[in-house]
């Protein structure tokens, strides 16, 4: 467990919690905490699917300015490779991930809730890319997930303004997926995350990896991709119990042991 991040396990949910107040600003050791979480939730068989959050009040709004400012060119080519792969460990998390966002989510926040699956958000939320009004980019996957998620033409009109935008407007244009009051954000993403403890938890990594390694390629790659992890759940347990199950009691009455 990190100073300012922990992953709390309760029912088959890991909450990745961010806790360095007031703002939870990203510096370097909450930047490499949120990797030891994200690798520690991957491999624990009890955490089969994950929420971040960042509390009642703030998602994160951004990284820490004061701990970039007098870095040169030298010391951020040195440091940007693992700033940027510390948020790909939530990424690569082979399991259903969910963000819960309340207030802030800006810079590097943003770029965290884009790591997810899935982003609840609080009618109070507001979120952003302002790195433009610091002289930089987004440089965690701020231009790239961004981009893949609503399109190229309004990632770059979130870039190059560096606006706010508020929970409705990310609503309409899928950077986010709901929007709830801001009291019942952790509990709306718990209630989605809480749908798959019980499920084929192989499955669900190989549709996780098909889906996101098929938009890192062509059609055809993808559909490659997609025929091998399919033939694959053919040598799993719950393939066995889900079709078995089917067969003598219809759709959706299987219970999965996640093998």
């Amino acid at each position: 467990m990190g100073e300012f991040v922990r992953l709390e396990v309760d029912s088959g949910v890991g909450t990745i919690r961010l806790d360095r107040p007031p703002m939870n600003a990203l510096n370097r050791q909450v930047q490499e905490e949120i990797r030891a979480a994200a690798q520690e939730a991957s491999r624990r068989e009890d955490v089969r699917a994950v929420i971040v959050h960042g509390g009642e009040k703030v998602f994160a709004a951004g990284a820490d300015i004061k701990e970039m400012a007098d870095m040169s060119y030298t010391d951020m080519a040195a440091r940007a490779l693992e700033l940027s792969s510390s948020f790909s460990a939530v990424a690569a998390i082979p399991k259903p991930t969910v963000a819960a966002v309340t207030g802030y989510a800006l810079g590097g926040g943003l770029e965290l809730a884009l790591c997810c699956d899935r982003r609840i958000a609080g009618d109070n939320a507001k979120v952003g890319q302002p790195e433009i009004l610091l002289g930089i980019i987004p440089g965690a996957g701020g231009t790239q997930r961004l981009a893949r998620l609503v399109g190229p033409s309004k990632a770059k009109d979130i870039v190059y303004t560096g606006r706010f935008i508020d929970a409705g407007e990310a609503l309409h244009m899928g950077l986010v997926d709901e929007v709830v009051a801001p009291d019942g954000v952790y509990e709306a993403a718990r209630s989605w995350a809480s749908r798959f403890t019980n499920g084929p938890a192989v499955a669900l990594a190989a549709a996780k990896a098909a889906i996101d390694g098929g938009l890192d390629g062509d059609l055809n790659s993808g559909l490659r991709l997609e025929s091998q992890l399919f033939a694959a759940l053919f040598a799993t347990e719950d393939q066995k119990t889900g079709m078995r199950s089917f067969i003598e009691n219809g759709p959706g009455k299987a219970t999965f042991s996640g093998k």
